[in-house]
């Protein structure tokens, strides 16, 4: 069973930095793609950022380009997330995710099957 376990939230100030851990039970490489999205009171959850784990592609919403930077490390199986000058609109659960499948442009919640428990980001003025 895929097991998914985030870390790393927390509060800071706009402005400030965060680093978001995945832990996978099983090798990140037998996934096709992993991911991270996001979800603030009343709002529809978004995708953020997602890489591709055979060739470290990787794709981010215009929100995140520029600010936020998704890695793998293998031997850990874990994905990251480094989120840099943090706005307050950043707020929100976080959410790793991962699927199988093929190559899409896209990051849509629909295409995958495995999430984790979510860690919450609160970003203050």
């Amino acid at each position: 069973q895929v097991n998914l376990v985030e870390s790393g939230g927390g509060s800071v100030q706009a402005g400030g930095s965060l680093r978001l851990s995945c832990a996978s039970s099983e090798f990140i490489a037998n996934y096709k793609c992993m991911a991270w999205f996001r979800q603030a009171p009343g709002k529809e959850r978004e995708g953020v950022a997602q890489i591709y784990t055979g060739g470290g592609m990787t794709h981010y919403a215009d929100s995140a380009k520029g600010r936020f930077t998704i890695s793998q490390d293998n031997g850990k199986r874990t994905i990251y997330l480094q989120m840099d000058n943090l706005k307050p609109e950043d707020t929100g659960l976080y959410y790793c995710a991962a699927r199988h499948g093929v190559f899409l442009a896209t990051i849509d919640s629909t295409d995958f099957p495995y999430w984790g428990q979510g860690t919450q980001v609160t970003v203050s003025a």
